[in-house]
C-alpha cells in the first residue's frame, strides 16, 4: 500500500453517535462495484491505516462487519434498494433483517445508524409509498431490541427531490412527495433522527450550461461580487455544497420542519472523466475533496446556520471499475483497488494530522501542454510577488537546466507549493499548474517535498530579486522582453 496519503478523516474529530453534536465529522462511502474487490480485511485494514473513523456501507455484508469488528469505527450499513418492498410490506421481515444485520453484531462492530433504500423517490419511485413504513418498521425492531438509541434510521435523498433550489430560501419539495415527506419528517423529528442528503456540486455545474462558475462548485475563494446572494434573505453563498444543504433546510421549513438536522450522505468529485467531461480531473477532485473536508470539519456550517455541523460522508472509498455509465462513474475513488491513492489530499492548515504520511512527496509542476505565454506570466509571479527564491534558476546555478520556460515554471510552482504549506489551491495559477507525486528533482536540482523536504516561509521583508520594480525585466524569464504586471492585476489572477 502506498504510503503517502494525506488523509482525512481522522478527521473525524469525534466519536459521538449524535450528529448534531458540537464537532462535524467526515466520513466515506465504499461501493464493491470492482472487479478485483480487496477483501474485507484488506478494507478494513486501509479504514484503519488511514484513520477512517466513520463509513457508510451499501449493505449489511456479513463478512465486511464481521471485519470491521473491534476497530471502533463507526457503521452505516444499508437496506439495499432490492429489500425495500420486502422490508416495507412485513414487520416480521423488517424485525429479522434488524436481528441478522444489526443486533448480531453490535457490540463488538460499532453501528451507529441504518440507511434504509438509497434515493428511493428518484430511483424507483414505485416503492415510494412503503418507504416510510420500512423506516419505521425498521426502527420498531430496533426498540424492540434495545438499540434504538444506539442507531439512528433515516434514508438518502437525492438532492433532486428538492426543487426551486436556487435562492435557497424559495426551494420547496416535489410536492407529489408530500405524502412521504410529511411523514417521513415527522419521524425523523419524533426519533432525533436526521435527513440524509446526497450533494453532487459536479453534477450541478456540470447541467448548468456554464450558469454555475466552476469555482463556485469547487469551494474556490470568489471575490464579493461573485457570491450567490439569496435576494429573499441576503445570505451571500460562495460555494454549491451550502446552498443545496441550506435549501434542504428552507424545504424542511416550508413544511414546518425546522429542528432536523442534516448529515450528507455522498458527495465528491471525480477525477476522470471522457471528452464530455473535461472537468473531471485529478486536481478538481483534490480541490473539491480537500476544500470538502476542510469546510466540514472546520465546523463552518453554511450561511443559514453557521456554526452548525454538516457531517459527510465523502464518495467514494474505491474507484469502481464495474459501474455502468460514464467514464466519470468510474473514478470518483480516493482510493484504487490496490489500496494505492488516487491522489494525495491536502489537508495542512486545517487542524488535521497526515495519516500514514511522513514524506509530504507531492509536488506541483507545469501542466503538459499549458500556453506558454501564461506559463511565462505565472512563473514572473512566483518570482515576484509570489517570494519564491528563484536564484538557483539563474544560468550556473543548479536548476537551471532544462533551460524552458516549462522547467522554470515547474521549479517556481513547487516552491511557492510547498513555501504555502500545500494548501489546497496553491497549485493551481491560473490552470497552468498540476500535482503530482513523482519527484521532478534531476541531478544537482532537488525540489521542495523530496525526502520530507519543505520550504521554509521568507521573512515578509524579503522580495525575490525579480519583484524589484526597477528591473526591466525577470532574469528567470526566458524571454527578454519586459512583462510588468501590478500586484492588483496579480491578485485577480491567481489568488
Amino acid at each position: 500500500m502506498a504510503p503517502f496519503l494525506l488523509l482525512l478523516l481522522a478527521l473525524s474529530v469525534s466519536a459521538a453517535t449524535d450528529v448534531a453534536e458540537d464537532k462535524a465529522f467526515i466520513g466515506v462511502n465504499m461501493g464493491t462495484d470492482l472487479s478485483d474487490m480487496p477483501s474485507p480485511t484488506q478494507v478494513a485494514a486501509l479504514l484503519k491505516a488511514q484513520q477512517i473513523r466513520h463509513v457508510r456501507l451499501y449493505d449489511a455484508d456479513r463478512a465486511m462487519l464481521v471485519a470491521l469488528a473491534n476497530t471502533g469505527i463507526q457503521v452505516t450499513v444499508s437496506v439495499p434498494n432490492e429489500q425495500l418492498l420486502a422490508v416495507g410490506q412485513s414487520n416480521a421481515t423488517a424485525a429479522n433483517w434488524v436481528s441478522r444485520n444489526v443486533a448480531a453484531h453490535i457490540p463488538a462492530t460499532n453501528i451507529t445508524a441504518i440507511a434504509v433504500g438509497s434515493e428511493v423517490l428518484t430511483a424507483m419511485p414505485n416503492a415510494g409509498p412503503v418507504l416510510v413504513s420500512a423506516v419505521k418498521f425498521i426502527h420498531s425492531a430496533l426498540v424492540a431490541s434495545n438499540l434504538d438509541n444506539q442507531v439512528k434510521v433515516s434514508t438518502p435523498h437525492a438532492s433532486s427531490i428538492i426543487l426551486d433550489s436556487f435562492p435557497p430560501s424559495q426551494a420547496f419539495f416535489n410536492r407529489s412527495w408530500d405524502n412521504v415527506m410529511v411523514p417521513l419528517l415527522k419521524f425523523l423529528q419524533s426519533t432525533d433522527s436526521y435527513l440524509m442528503l446526497n450533494v453532487y456540486p459536479y453534477y450541478d455545474y456540470m447541467q448548468s450550461n456554464s450558469v454555475i462558475p466552476l469555482d463556485y462548485a469547487l469551494f474556490r475563494p470568489l471575490s464579493p461580487n461573485k457570491e450567490a446572494v439569496d435576494a429573499n434573505t441576503m445570505l451571500h453563498y460562495t460555494n454549491v455544497f451550502d446552498a443545496v444543504v441550506d435549501a434542504a433546510r428552507f424545504a424542511m421549513a416550508y413544511l414546518n420542519f425546522t429542528n432536523i438536522p442534516v448529515v450528507v450522505t455522498e458527495s465528491g468529485w471525480p477525477a476522470k472523466g471522457d471528452s464530455s467531461e473535461p472537468d473531471a480531473t485529478v486536481d478538481n477532485a483534490n480541490t473539491y475533496n480537500s476544500n470538502l473536508i476542510r469546510h466540514v470539519l472546520n465546523n463552518t456550517g453554511t450561511p443559514k446556520y453557521p456554526g452548525v455541523p454538516v457531517s459527510t460522508y465523502i464518495y467514494e472509498l474505491y474507484n469502481e471499475d464495474l459501474r455502468p455509465g460514464s467514464l466519470s462513474e468510474k473514478n470518483w475513488g480516493l482510493f484504487d483497488a490496490n489500496g494505492a491513492p488516487v491522489y494525495v489530499l491536502h489537508l495542512t492548515g486545517s487542524g488535521m494530522i497526515l495519516a500514514n504520511d511522513t514524506t509530504n512527496q507531492t509536488y506541483c509542476i507545469a501542466k503538459e501542454g499549458a500556453d506558454s505565454k501564461m506559463l511565462q506570466a505565472a512563473l514572473d509571479w512566483a518570482c515576484g510577488p509570489g517570494k519564491v527564491d528563484c536564484s538557483p534558476l539563474l544560468q550556473g546555478q543548479p536548476c537551471y537546466d532544462p533551460d524552458t520556460v516549462e522547467g522554470h515554471a515547474t521549479y517556481a510552482f513547487n516552491e511557492y507549493y510547498h513555501l504555502m504549506g500545500m494548501a489546497s489551491g496553491t497549485c493551481y495559477f491560473n490552470g497552468v499548474a498540476a500535482i503530482t507525486t513523482t519527484d521532478p528533482s534531476h541531478e544537482t536540482c532537488l525540489f521542495a517535498g523530496r525526502g520530507g523536504k519543505n520550504g521554509t516561509f521568507l521573512n515578509s521583508t524579503s522580495l525575490a530579486p525579480s519583484s524589484n520594480s526597477t528591473t526591466s525585466g525577470s532574469p528567470y524569464r526566458l524571454s527578454g522582453n519586459s512583462l510588468i504586471i501590478g500586484s492588483l492585476l496579480w491578485s485577480m489572477v491567481f489568488l
